[in-house]
């Protein structure tokens, strides 16, 4: 068997994987959210999101450590910019989603400031450990924070619980399925990587080119499955929650730890091209969201066409 045709393969299973992955992290975190008498929307922004967003980390980190700077960075701006501008768009053009006001007025705005600090870190080229322990403190603060503000402000949570068994045993087996969900994205994404880089590199593609499209299309797959089946079983809070907090955790996260392990070298390009779309495309996405408390079909259609126009413009 030729690599080209493995790399198919490879490509296709992964795909296969991530669907089925989405939908069971979707049935574990909407029952994990009652144990924990939180909103889904604040699964979404931190189990979920962070599930999802386990195939960036593996892939940032890995790439740090063995010198491909490039990739380390660009997956994760690649990423952020395929969740919203390429992720939210399908889902949004397939189901429109509602957003709750605690949306608008909290976590997007904290999503845009996170964004422009990783711009502030890499603006002269490097993210060094210093840059990278901040970053890293802010996502713990983060997570602190919002499951804090869910208990105490969360009320419909106590309607539902009467109608939820609450034995340790379903406990466990919600867990369980939780665990083995994450392990069939981390597997799924890594299959899917694998395989678009090996049928890239017959191309001739740079690095920095593979690690925004091929490799972040590949690590955003968990998020695009997840959403997708999150809006179709009318779960709007995780699945626009997974997206800004995948985005709050890749840069806060994913590149906070990755910084502190290695300091990671800024493209002169990704500082003046990939991160203006990082932060434009969900920016000038704020105002129609605002406009009608929802991304709708046409929201989403504008997106999508920002996002390929933005890959378009790459080449």
């Amino acid at each position: 068997m030729s690599e080209t045709v493995l790399s198919w393969i490879q490509l296709i299973s992964g795909l296969a994987i991530l669907v089925v992955g989405g939908e069971f992290l979707v049935r574990a975190s909407t029952k994990l959210a009652v144990y924990m008498k939180v909103s889904s929307i604040v699964i979404g922004l931190t189990i979920v999101s962070f599930g999802t967003s386990f195939p960036e980390l593996v892939v940032s980190v890995d790439a740090s450590l063995h010198g491909h700077p490039d990739i380390a960075l660009g997956n994760v701006v690649g990423s952020n910019i395929a969740n919203i501008a390429l992720v939210l768009g399908l889902t949004a053009l397939i189901f429109p989603i509602a957003v709750g006001r605690a949306t608008l007025v909290k976590d997007w705005p904290i999503m845009l400031l996170v964004s422009a600090l990783l711009i502030l870190f890499g603006w002269d080229l490097t993210i060094e450990r210093w840059e990278g322990v901040i970053l890293f403190i802010g996502i713990i603060i983060y997570n602190v924070w919002i499951i804090r503000s869910s208990r105490k402000q969360n009320k419909e949570i106590e309607e539902v619980e009467t109608n939820f068994k609450k034995g340790a045993a379903d406990l466990a087996r919600t867990l369980l399925l939780l665990l083995v969900s994450l392990g069939g994205l981390i597997w799924g994404a890594d299959l899917l990587v694998d395989g678009a880089v090996g049928v890239a590199r017959a191309f001739n593609i740079e690095e920095r080119i593979i690690a925004i499209t091929i490799i972040a299309f590949g690590t955003s797959a968990p998020e695009l499955a997840t959403s997708l089946i999150a809006v179709y079983r009318k779960e709007d809070g995780i699945s626009l929650g997974n997206l800004i907090g995948s985005n709050i955790f890749n840069i806060l996260g994913i590149l906070g730890a990755t910084s502190i392990l290695n300091p990671i070298e800024v493209n002169a390009e990704i500082k003046s091209f990939d991160f203006i779309f990082m932060i434009g495309i969900p920016l000038a996405l704020l105002p129609l969201m605002l406009f009608q408390s929802k991304v709708s079909r046409f929201a989403g259609f504008l997106l999508l066409i920002s996002y390929f126009g933005y890959i378009f413009l790459l080449f």
